[in-house]
Parts: structure tokens; C-alpha cells; sequence
């Protein structure tokens, strides 16, 4: 960490509960921690803040154990708000500091930053870098018109309001988009899924392909909540999502489509796993590829089948209460009680 960070986190530490007040609103305290749903601000518990230095660590520190984030303050408010440079970040904390603004320093020549090839890692991970945390934005309507509410947890969804999309024939176009990070079993960002996204996030933009991947995707996923002894994977956000709106406890992977499905690859620690199919002959060969994977593995493979054609539709015609009783039914007696209840 350079100077002038640890200067300003130690700053900011000894004012600890005033800065989760400001950027945490949502949260509470609770004896010497700060609690909230995620560094974006969302209501819940999983989120917690250390407000004063004890023999498990300094003030500041933070960590979200459904996602698994951890940092300090500066992290706090980079988060909060989506930026990405550091000036900004210390910008920001010296004004909630009510510190004076150092004297500019001398510019230095600008180094040539090559583009990113197209489709790379690299340009996945640069632009879910440039993407903001959905709270607020046109991602999370969209998500909330498709009966998607409950978005703890979801620090890998992000918005980018203007991002690019190149038609077949015609010029690149831009327009609002949900960006998810892929990643692989650690965490590292390997690509990112573009959906793309009407202005007023009533439905998906009007043009040919609103949703594509780029990057290395083959074995990963958009991982979402805690991937421990017990998940579910399958192949859209949306009903990944709509499965984890009334399993609030359950750690989810979309892995995008029926053939990353099939080869998607799981944690050491995992010992039953939930495949959310489709109603799709892809889905049925996929579904059959990884139950021979996971036997092999020696992991218990159980199925969860939505009533219509994926569970984002039972959600939205039939509603959370139907849709929990459909899949609480399908689940092993002793993941009932621990996937389904959310911590107040």
C-alpha cells in the first residue's frame, strides 16, 4: 500500500462508523461490527465491518462471507461507489475526511496502453473493471421486472451504460448492458457475459444477439454466493437467480450454455450438486455429461426441474411462494432448512 493509502485508511479507520453511516446506509451496527448486505449497499447480514481494533484485527477491515470479498476502507468506498482509479477513490475519502487537497504533483508523460485484443481475457477484464455495481441502475430494474428481487451477494453482476455491440453489418452500436464476471475456482475473472439491455430496463435491447460471452469460458462460470459442500449449477443468470430468489442460501453457477454446463468444474469441497435443467434436449445431454463427471468425483448429483420451461418463467407466472414449494420438494431433507432460510 503506498503513503498516501495508508494514510488515508488509517484516517478513515479511526472514523469507522461514521463511514459505513455514509456509503453502508442500509446497514446496522451490531455490538463492534457494522452489518449490511454488500459492499453495494443492499440490506442483510453478510457483509460485516470491524469498527475498532481488537486482537482479530485492525478497524476498517471488511469482509462479505457469502462472496467472499474482503479490503479495507478505501476498498469500502471504491466499491460502494464503482470507481475504478485510485485518484478517484482518494479523492472521494479526502473529501468525507474534510482533508485540504495536496498540491498537484508534476504529470508524468502518459504511458501507451495497448488495446486489449477483442473477445480476450484482458478485454473481459478490463470491462467489468469499467462497470459500476448494479444497485440503482437499469441492470437492477431489469432484474426487477423479471421478479428478480433478492441480489445479495451478486458483487460479480455490474452495469455499464454504454456498452458497445457490433451488428453483423453496420456500425458498432452502444447500449446499456448487465455485465457478469466469469471466473474460474479462485476467483479470477477468465470472461464476462454481456446482456444488453433496452434504456428504461423494461426488457432486453431490440437488436439480434442481446446476449454474448467473451473471454475463456470452457470449466467456468458466473459464481454467485458461497461454492461449498452443496450447489446448484446450471446454464442462464436469469434462472440461476430466479432458483437462488427463493433458495437464498444456496451458492449458484450459471455456466451460460448446455455445453459449459456439461464441462464446468467444481470445488474440492463439494459433496452434493443441485443441475437446474432447462426443458431442452441440450439440457438432457448436458445434465447426463456431468452426472458421469460428478459420480466419478464421488459427489451426489440431484435435479431440479422447473414446471415450464426454466424457473424464471414459474417465477413470474406462478410467484416465490410456488415456486419454493415446486423445488423445496426436490431437495435432500437436510439442505431444506439450510438453503432456504436467509439470516435477518
Amino acid at each position: 500500500m503506498s503513503g498516501t493509502a495508508q494514510h488515508l485508511s488509517h484516517q478513515l479507520a479511526d472514523r469507522a462508523e461514521a463511514v459505513c453511516r455514509h456509503y453502508l446506509s442500509n446497514g446496522r451496527r451490531e455490538g463492534c461490527y457494522w452489518l449490511v448486505g454488500d459492499i453495494s449497499n443492499t440490506p442483510g447480514r453478510s457483509l460485516f465491518v470491524r469498527l475498532h481494533a481488537s486482537a482479530k484485527g485492525p478497524a476498517g477491515k471488511w469482509t462479505d462471507v457469502a462472496t467472499g470479498e474482503h479490503g479495507d476502507l478505501l476498498d469500502l468506498i471504491r466499491g460502494s461507489l464503482g470507481l475504478i482509479d485510485f485518484t478517484d477513490v482518494a479523492e472521494e475519502a479526502r473529501t468525507f475526511l474534510n482533508l485540504a487537497h495536496p498540491e498537484p504533483e508534476p504529470i508524468a508523460p502518459r504511458r501507451c496502453v495497448m488495446p486489449a485484443p477483442s473477445g480476450s481475457v484482458e478485454a473481459a477484464r478490463r470491462l467489468f473493471a469499467m462497470a459500476q455495481p448494479i444497485a440503482g441502475t437499469v441492470a437492477e430494474a431489469y432484474l426487477r421486472q423479471r421478479s428478480i428481487t433478492l441480489l445479495h451477494g451478486t458483487g460479480n453482476l455490474r452495469f455499464h451504460p454504454r456498452c458497445y455491440y457490433k451488428p453483423d453489418d453496420g456500425p458498432t452500436e452502444t447500449w446499456p448492458a448487465m455485465i457478469a464476471a466469469v471466473t474460474d475456482l479462485s476467483g479470477r475473472i477468465t470472461g464476462v457475459h454481456r446482456t444488453w439491455l433496452a434504456p428504461d430496463g423494461l426488457g432486453k435491447a431490440p437488436i439480434d444477439t442481446p446476449r454474448k460471452a467473451m473471454g475463456s469460458l470452457l470449466g467456468h462460470a458466473v459464481r454467485i454466493g458461497v461454492q461449498g459442500s452443496v450447489m446448484a449449477v446450471g446454464e442462464g443468470i436469469e434462472t440461476m437467480l430466479s432458483l437462488r430468489q427463493v433458495l437464498p442460501n444456496l451458492g449458484v453457477a450459471p455456466a451460460l450454455s448446455a455445453t459449459h454446463l456439461a464441462a464446468i468444474l467444481f470445488p474440492d469441497t463439494l459433496r452434493r450438486l443441485y443441475i437446474v435443467l432447462d426443458n431442452d434436449l441440450a439440457g438432457d445431454v448436458a445434465r447426463n455429461s456431468l452426472v458421469e463427471r460428478t459420480n466419478a468425483a464421488g459427489i451426489e448429483t440431484l435435479t431440479l426441474s422447473p414446471t415450464l420451461g426454466d424457473f424464471n418463467e414459474d417465477l413470474r407466472l406462478f410467484g416465490s411462494e410456488a415456486l419454493r414449494a415446486n423445488v423445496r420438494g426436490q431437495l435432500a431433507p437436510e439442505d431444506v432448512a439450510r438453503v432456504i432460510t436467509l439470516a435477518a
